[in-house]
């Protein structure tokens, strides 16, 4: 082997790793939501664990990049440990599609139909379809289908430029040796684990052996041992993502390395004893590339088989290593990991701002309560902490979306970004209306003031209004219903007006002597509050309404929406009756 066999080789398996990367992502952006059902079914049993963990594995093509997403939604509270032991057991059997794509260049034919399955007959019309559809389609969804087949297609060329350089290894002594040396049970699993470990993928080390198999000096005595390894070596990615985080994603990472390991160390030692009892024929032959593939897919699913039903013993044992804290931690909102896998993150995102929508509406509920019944000191501080905890959120949520931003997604998932982006801003401002509405209900307290009998009554009507507007937007957010949402914008028009009647009633009473100067003040600002709150549930009914029709022109939506509707004008008129003043 001279050096530019070396290089070749080099240069195969750089391919190799990026191609396999790029296809992984392209095919999670391109099956983003279903990642996102998938990750709804984390909360059912156990055969749901392992077909979700299978699944995601099988998409982005990476068992180590599965699991560090797993630390992920432990450490955010998004899984139990329990739900991760099934969905880490499925990401290891997941991660044996990768091989079975590879065994395929392992094909020999001299039927036309069977050749035409081996990668290098179809990798190179996949490239032009790639090429074709990545440069000349400007729809993401196309793009990233480019992509998927240009990755494949620079994966199999990588994995052809390896075997054709390792080809002439098998004539070379020292080679020989090498691989007689690992039929050694131990040595072999110290190899896969070495090499997993330095690559930080199980898919491509197994890839690696496969094109080494080319040479005709790997037997399956020594391949089998390498292939346990492998398995403990992928652990390494979740350990080190596991660094800084609570205790329960430690214990996911650790539950990840226990699981591989007690596996492994069960199914070496049978596989020590058939070969010293049995000593099977099948152990000294070559090992193919199908042979590898079946050997990895057989080894993943005896230790799911084996330690599925330990896994409660599992989750003892994880705690036992990591006890519990003194303290207890906080827990965070939005995992940088799960950033890994924008489609997951999004939809985390969407909870944490689920919370937010909640907390800002109930503090602006609470504050009109403060209001009109002069309530509980306790209610006043909880209105407070209410609006700490949204701008909290503000802060957390924009810092997490402009990073997923900067990610490779789609096009549609970067609308939702953005969308969130203005939602959770106006979200945030809805809290501060809260508390501006109670210092009002302090200012009247505290100066005694009062509203005369006519002023409660209308400011009953418009805060039964900006209650109603209030419920219609939070429902439209939570459910992503652009029919609720729609309905928001013919009520906030009706909040508009109400805000000018009331206005000028007031002038009316100030003329009239009934009302003084400082209650004027004081009616103002309420009015003013209680209509800009109602301005920020039509920008978020917007936003949902956008999202659904993947547009990021609000305001021409809102356009659309008042000027080209004939049941717009219904939902105005029926509002205009409903909140009209006596």
């Amino acid at each position: 082997m001279d050096i530019f066999n070396v290089l070749t080789l080099a240069g195969g398996l750089s391919l190799f790793l990026f191609g396999m990367n790029i296809m992984g992502q392209a095919l999670e952006r391109r099956a983003g939501g279903n990642l996102r059902s998938l990750l709804g079914k984390f909360t059912t049993n156990k055969a749901a664990g392992l077909l979700t963990g299978l699944g995601i594995t099988a998409v982005i093509q990476s068992s180590s990049a599965a699991t560090v997403m797993v630390v992920g939604f432990v450490n955010s509270g998004l899984m139990t440990l329990r739900q991760a032991i099934n969905v880490i057991m499925g990401a290891n059997i997941g991660t044996t599609v990768t091989a079975w794509m590879l065994s395929l260049a392992g094909i020999d034919s001299s039927n036309v139909f069977v050749s035409l399955l081996k990668p290098s007959s179809f990798a190179p019309v996949l490239a032009l379809i790639g090429i074709i559809f990545y440069m000349f389609c400007k729809n993401s969804t196309k793009k990233d289908t480019g992509m998927i087949f240009l990755g494949f297609a620079t994966l199999m060329f990588g994995m052809e430029s390896m075997s054709g350089a390792v080809s002439g290894l098998g004539s070379v002594p020292e080679f020989q040796n090498l691989f007689l040396m690992f039929q050694n049970p131990v040595l072999g699993v110290l190899a896969g684990a070495v090499l997993t470990a330095i690559i930080q993928s199980s898919s491509a080390s197994v890839g690696i052996l496969q094109a080494l198999a080319v040479t005709g000096r790997v037997s399956y005595g020594a391949a089998i041992p390498i292939i346990m390894g492998q398995n403990i070596g992928t652990c390494v990615t979740a350990m080190i993502s596991s660094a800084g985080a609570n205790k329960n994603a430690k214990r996911a990472a650790l539950l990840h390395l226990s699981f591989n390991v007690i596996g492994t160390a069960a199914w070496i030692t049978v596989f020590g004893l058939i070969k010293v009892i049995l000593n099977p024929l099948f152990l000294d032959k070559s090992a193919s590339l199908f042979g590898i593939a079946v050997a990895h897919s057989v080894f993943n699913i005896l230790c799911t088989i084996l330690m599925l039903p330990l896994s409660g013993g599992l989750e003892k044992l994880v705690k036992w290593l990591v006890p519990d804290a003194a303290e207890p931690e906080m827990q965070s909102e939005l995992d940088e990991r799960l950033l890994a896998t924008p489609p997951i993150a999004l939809e985390r995102c969407h909870k944490v701002a689920a919370d937010m929508a909640k907390t800002a509406v109930s503090a602006l509920k609470d504050s009109m309560t403060c209001l009109q019944h002069n309530d509980s000191p306790e209610l006043r501080t909880s209105i407070r902490e209410k609006e700490e905890k949204t701008d909290y959120y503000e802060d957390i949520l924009g810092t997490y979306l402009v990073k997923l931003s900067a990610k490779p997604i789609s096009e549609s998932d970067s609308g939702e970004a953005a969308s969130l982006l203005k939602i959770i801003g106006d979200f945030e401002r809805i809290s501060d209306h809260a508390v501006n509405i109670l210092e009002s209900a302090e200012e009247l307290e505290g100066k005694g003031l009062a509203f005369t009998a006519a002023a409660v009554s209308e400011l009953q009507i418009i805060a039964s209004a900006v209650g109603e507007i209030l419920d219609l937007t939070l429902t439209a957010f939570l459910s992503n219903d652009p029919k609720t949402a729609f309905m928001v914008e013919p009520l906030e028009q009706v909040i508009d007006q109400l805000k000018e009647q009331l206005r000028t009633r007031h002038i009316l009473r100030l003329q009239k002597g009934v009302c003084s100067i400082d209650v004027g003040f004081v009616w103002s600002d309420l009015l003013t509050n209680l209509e800009r709150t109602s301005d920020h549930c039509s920008n978020i009914a917007g936003c949902v309404i956008d999202m659904m029709h993947h547009n990021m022109n609000i305001h021409e939506s809102l356009r659309s929406i008042r000027n080209d509707s004939e049941e717009f004008q219904q939902k105005f008129r029926a509002y205009a009756s409903k909140y009209s003043l006596i």
